[in-house]
């Protein structure tokens, strides 16, 4: 059994979050995109429990830090959004195994409730290293209980140690954890960033990269202090202790984007294990297993099939499409743009009978055809309001145009469609909506299965 269903390294600029960087967000558009890539592979994953190690949290120069507190609570109030929360069950029980195993390797664990962390003049709420990855995770719909981590000032080598003590507790609690690193590098890229310019700063930036590329943890871990220092990093020791509960898995990093428009360097790289990876990949097939099994339920018995007991689909809420072909012609397509049901498995059951009965374009699916048919699922991601064309790429975004209670949508990357304007005008005639309306235009993602 796997312990690492996902892994990644994310900085947290809240300057990312549209409602808090606004105008300003469009220079980490790349970071942006990055981000909602990784929380779709969380999604995605066989992951129970989010493990994630900030450097933002209390923190103490002989211990590690964890949230003792039953629930996790924060928001964004600090950067002018306090409308965007954030709320998770700590896993107490695994906190408590990661405790067990880092005293076996003689690292003190300090667990912050609200006593003492009055008693230590820290806070105990989530903090920016944490709210900003968990931003994006909230989004594409992730729940899971969760780990808060803080490192400590300790060596490389202790800290290191202390994430092969988080790995064995997983193993031994046979949990499987989507590990959130929450890591921003050098502050000192530009003579207007945070701490103004230094020649280490693109230095330390341009050595970690490589080295994580390569997947050279000895060299990661022989980083000099004295570089890191001149650097003005604050991600190293959380990119340490990733590595180490990944220790003894394979894995080829993938770098999603690197950037620094404010002079801090932001990363965002894929870490998940070869063997989660595989296993993510052979696990696609259940969408369209289900959709399937759905459909030719309802044609030849004309019953609705239950949600199938233990899978992840019944743990996940997002809107989705079902689509059927014939020889590469399309049979029916249905879907929402948001959960409508109480889990993604009662949405794909749903939208596959509807796509094979109750799409107006095509007769009922025939049994007959059924040996005849494939099947895709996209599953949605959040859709966001945009200003206009520029914002949309029909390889990438689907787009939802609105007026009224009219909608229309047009999923990604379809044949034939190769500019926004031709996905937006096929959009609004889909919905009836006349190009000279003053509609409103979204813009999603998906996940596609085959």
């Amino acid at each position: 059994m796997k312990t690492i269903a996902h892994a990644g390294i994310y900085p947290h600029p809240a300057i990312v979050i549209p409602a808090v960087g606004g105008a300003e967000q469009a220079k980490v558009a790349a970071t942006y995109a990055a981000m909602q890539e990784l929380a779709r592979r969380v999604r995605a994953s066989s992951a129970d429990v989010l493990v994630l190690i900030s450097p933002h949290g209390p923190m103490f120069r002989d211990a590690i830090a964890v949230l003792a507190g039953d629930m996790h609570t924060g928001s964004l109030a600090q950067f002018g959004v306090p409308s965007l929360t954030f709320t998770y069950r700590n896993d107490k029980e695994l906190l408590a195994a990661i405790e067990l195993a880092a005293d076996r390797e003689g690292i003190r664990m300090v667990g912050i409730d609200q006593r003492s962390a009055s008693a230590y003049g820290v806070a105990a709420a989530l903090d920016h290293g944490a709210t900003v990855p968990l931003y994006f995770l909230q989004e594409a719909g992730v729940h899971l209980p969760l780990v808060h981590i803080t490192f400590g000032l300790l060596s490389p080598d202790r800290l290191y140690a202390f994430g092969r003590a988080v790995r064995k507790a997983l193993m031994r609690q046979k949990r499987q954890a989507a590990l959130v690193i929450s890591a921003d590098l050098s502050h000192r890229l530009k003579p207007d960033g945070p701490y103004g310019y230094s020649a280490a700063g693109p230095e330390f930036d341009s050595l970690l990269v490589s080295l994580l590329k390569q997947y050279n943890i000895q060299g990661i871990l022989r980083i000099s202090k004295e570089l890191r220092e001149e650097a003005a990093e604050c991600g190293y020791r959380s990119i340490l202790i990733g590595l180490g509960v990944l220790d003894g898995e394979q894995v080829r990093p993938e770098v999603l984007s690197y950037e620094g428009p404010f002079g801090v360097g932001y990363l965002v790289a894929d870490l998940t294990p070869d063997s989660a990876r595989k296993a993510m990949h052979t696990a696609t097939s259940e969408h369209v297993a289900l959709a399937k099994k759905a459909l030719e339920s309802y044609v030849l018995q004309r019953k609705v099939i239950d949600p199938p007991p233990g899978s992840q689909l019944g743990t996940q809420r997002a809107g989705a499409f079902v689509s059927l072909k014939i020889n590469g012609r399309l049979r029916g397509c249905i879907g929402t743009i948001e959960p409508v049901r109480s889990s993604l498995a009662e949405e794909i059951i749903a939208n596959a009978i509807s796509a094979g009965m109750h799409d107006p374009r095509f007769p009922p699916v025939t049994p007959d055809e059924l040996p005849l048919l494939s099947y895709s699922v996209d599953v949605l991601t959040p859709a966001e309001e945009v200003a206009g064309l520029e914002d949309l790429d029909p390889k990438k975004y689907g787009v939802i145009v609105a007026f009224g209670s009219r909608r229309g949508v047009l999923l990604p990357d379809q044949e034939g469609v190769e500019t926004a304007e031709e996905q937006v005008r096929i959009a609004l005639e889909k919905a009836g909506i006349r190009p000279e309306e003053k509609y409103r235009l979204y813009r999603f993602q998906v996940e596609r299965y085959h």
